[in-house]
């Protein structure tokens, strides 16, 4: 443990420097990567060094207990130095084994999320706009910043399908673990006998992707532009604002319509269009961990599913966690409160890589 800890404390200060060379500072792409690295280090790095400095302070304390010279008195203060020392190392060390833990490079970045109606028709439409305000809520929670790029309203009320960008500290983090089947149980409306419909809708959660980590050449893009449907103001249908990519060698499309300005709909068009991308590449490194879209998404059938919300039952249930952990009260996830759900599956998670034995 002490011969990795240094490492790691090594490798962060040569970061470190690093980041105050005036040429790498100049490096924009450089710059970016190197201050990623080091920002997923900052935590390992500031405990190992409060770890290393206190086995030092031990190791002291033992050598002045060793000590011929030293009165009886002293020897008694540095007795109860090492016992207060040996149970803060104990304590550190444990603390390191979980900040030791292989961690995804993309929990610090911003994410682009898709929601979309799966199997129920109607129903399902009205699921993922009641998705949307939760997703609403939990981003005012956590003070992000939430745009949405694109939607499809349906008929009935509801989406079809709504494509938002989310700004915020660990946002992917967070909203990763929301990517998957959430199937609803629930008495629609419309359902005279009172009868409880299942309907589902599927989440999409990807990392955003930046300019440094995605290179996409203009010549591989088609750009169309349109006059913007639905709701817009003055400007929908009379001006010609909506944008719409085709990426070619991927085969890519992605559109927006919610600004009224041209270049602001084609600069989160991009957006998810490399956020798409950075996607794809990821999936290739990281096949063997099953980290592709497919996967994370699911089929939408109701079947298929991480997250089952019952109203009859006033009850959410997480069908990836196990005994207490995996129910919460409908009203309070429904409204955005997402932060323990969250923090238990992060929980999960880190027990699953402990049991596997895995480390940085």
């Amino acid at each position: 443990m002490k011969d990795k800890i240094r490492a790691i404390l090594a490798k962060y200060h040569e970061l470190e420097e690093k980041l105050q060379d005036p040429v790498i500072a100049q490096d924009y792409k450089a710059f970016s990567a190197l201050s990623r690295e080091k920002k997923q280090l900052d935590e390992v790095a500031k405990a190992g060094q409060q770890w290393v400095d206190e086995l030092q302070e031990l190791e002291d304390s033992r050598a002045m207990l060793n000590d011929p010279d030293l009165d009886s008195e002293m020897k008694d203060l540095a007795r109860e130095e090492v016992e207060t020392l040996k149970s803060a190392v104990a304590t550190g060390e444990e603390e390191l084994k979980v900040l030791l833990l292989p961690r995804d490079e993309n929990d610090v970045r911003n994410c682009v999320f898709e929601l979309r109606a799966g199997t129920g028709g109607d129903e399902a439409c009205l699921f993922v706009g009641d998705l949307l305000r939760m997703y609403q809520r939990f981003a005012e929670q956590k003070s992000w910043k939430m745009d949405i790029i694109d939607l499809t309203e349906s008929e009935r009320g509801g989406f079809k399908e709504v494509v938002c960008a989310l700004n915020g500290e660990n946002a992917f983090g967070a909203m990763k673990y929301e990517s998957g089947v959430h199937r609803v149980q629930r008495v629609p409306e419309t359902e005279a006998s009172g009868r409880i419909h299942t309907s589902a809708a599927t989440v999409a959660v990807m990392p955003e992707a930046e300019d440094v980590d995605i290179e996409i050449r203009q010549e591989d893009l088609r750009i169309d532009v349109f006059r913007s449907g639905g709701k817009g103001g003055q400007n929908v249908n009379k001006l010609e604002t909506a944008v719409r990519i085709t990426h070619a060698p991927s085969g890519i499309v992605v559109q927006c319509q919610d600004e009224r300005s041209q270049l602001k709909n084609k600069d989160k068009a991009m957006k998810v269009l490399r956020a798409r991308l950075y996607e794809q590449e990821q999936e290739k490194r990281e096949a063997e961990q099953a980290s592709s879209r497919k996967n994370l998404v699911g089929s939408g059938d109701r079947s298929d599913k991480i997250r089952t919300y019952n109203y009859p039952q006033n009850r959410v249930t997480d069908h990836r966690l196990e005994g207490d952990a995996k129910n919460y009260p409908l009203k309070e996830i429904i409204e955005g409160d997402l932060s323990t759900l969250v923090d238990n599956l992060r929980l999960a998670e880190t027990a699953e890589l402990m049991r596997r034995g895995e480390t940085l």
